[in-house]
């Protein structure tokens, strides 16, 4: 039989998401966090219009966008961006 070598390498793993991608999904956070704020101010105390049109439009055109926005757009972008490396 053949023997055995044990090949050893120094492998230096680094955590992939640096400073940049942690700013950018905390923005990505924050825009969410807006999104749900705008949509609970559709509930008021007014009465609905009778032609059917809720009385907020924050709540109805604004805070949909600000969360798809956010969840489909910054989020993976801040997880996908691969940032340069600084020399340390």
């Amino acid at each position: 039989m053949a023997a055995k070598t044990k090949i050893e390498k120094n492998i230096n793993w680094q955590f992939p998401l640096q400073k940049q991608n942690f700013i950018i999904l905390g923005i990505g956070l924050a825009v969410i966090l807006i999104g749900y704020l705008l949509m609970s101010t559709g509930v008021t105390e007014q009465p609905a219009i009778l032609d059917g049109k809720w009385n907020n439009p924050m709540a109805i055109v604004v805070a949909p966008l600000l969360l798809v926005i956010g969840y489909c757009v910054i989020i993976p972008f801040g997880l996908f961006r691969v940032f340069q490396k600084s020399e340390q």
